[in-house]
């Protein structure tokens, strides 16, 4: 079973935060357009049990992605699993169908251009991705997926890096969580 260990922070400076990204040998790997349509159970409240069903199309790649409850209050650290559809327009709504005759309903779709790098910390490969998220703005988030015994170490890389690099207000809230935040007050926080 693999971890998925992670900090968000919303970014003022982008270009900043790319040079330091740099500097520390980051390497870029790509720029990607997501659309992420994420859906309600019939049967149990996923924000109260912290949990998210997503179906993600990266141009004509689809997947569908289940995550668990966070594990601790400092990390978004919690169980992924995540498994890739036929490719395609039609397989992603074909996928959407299937949920919804499951009785899913879609709750909102989650748009972000990202681009993904790579950056070795303390003995780790940190996946870094510059997130800008429709209605919302820039975001950084630092990953690492870790089997359960490695979770500590990750954690720790993870919130080194974060300091290093300046980043505060680490955000727990998802994009989805954010994005309805917004869209029922009208702000980001």
């Amino acid at each position: 079973m693999s971890i998925e260990v992670e900090q968000k922070f919303r970014i003022v400076d982008r270009p900043a935060l790319e040079r330091q990204l740099a500097a520390l040998g980051g390497k870029h790997r790509e720029t990607v357009d997501q659309a992420d349509c994420y859906f309600a159970h019939p049967a149990r409240d996923f924000a109260r049990t912290d949990e998210a069903c997503r179906l993600r199309q990266v141009g004509e790649l689809n997947y569908i992605t289940y995550k668990g409850p966070k594990l601790d209050a400092t990390t978004k650290t919690r169980r992924e699993i995540e498994i890739p559809l036929a490719t395609g327009k039609q397989a992603a709504a074909d996928a959407a169908s299937l949920l919804e005759a499951l009785g899913f309903t879609r709750v909102a779709e989650v748009c972000k251009r990202r681009t993904h790098s790579t950056l070795r910390w303390q003995n780790c490969e940190i996946d870094v991705s510059l997130d800008h998220i429709a209605e919302l703005g820039n975001f950084v988030e630092l990953e690492i997926v870790a089997e359960p015994s490695d979770v500590g170490q990750a954690r720790d890389c993870i919130v080194s890096l974060a300091k290093e690099l300046g980043l505060k207000d680490n955000q727990r809230s998802s994009y989805l969580e954010l994005l309805l935040a917004h869209r029922e007050h009208g702000s980001t926080q």
